[in-house]
């Protein structure tokens, strides 16, 4: 079964989507976008895309600017695990279970 809703993230201007690799990630479950080890060519505008399968419909959110500091400061970002895990799992036998966790801080 698809899901209903699907996100991407389009990065300054479409068609010049956001692609997936070691230091890009889309949550298909929220929808946020991660970026490890930012760096200058990162800088720019992005901007959220969900499609509703069902309808085939498109809804565009804001542009959010991504800045590179200079300054060296990252803010004050405690150490944190983000995990949304449910209490279980049911999956048939040889099927592919996806669990979503990331380390954030500094």
């Amino acid at each position: 079964m698809l899901p209903e809703l699907t996100y991407a993230w389009i990065f300054n201007e479409y068609p010049s989507f956001v692609h997936q690799d070691n230091r890009r990630f889309v949550s298909q479950e929220t929808g946020n976008l991660y970026i490890a080890k930012v760096e200058a060519s990162d800088v720019g505008n992005y901007t959220c895309v969900v499609t509703n399968t069902v309808t085939n419909s498109r809804v565009l959110g804001p542009p959010t600017p991504l800045i590179l500091r200079n300054d060296g400061v990252m803010g004050e970002y405690e150490p944190k695990i983000e995990v949304q895990f449910p209490e279980t799992v049911p999956s048939a036998k040889g099927t592919a279970v996806k669990l979503e966790c990331f380390a954030l801080g500094k």
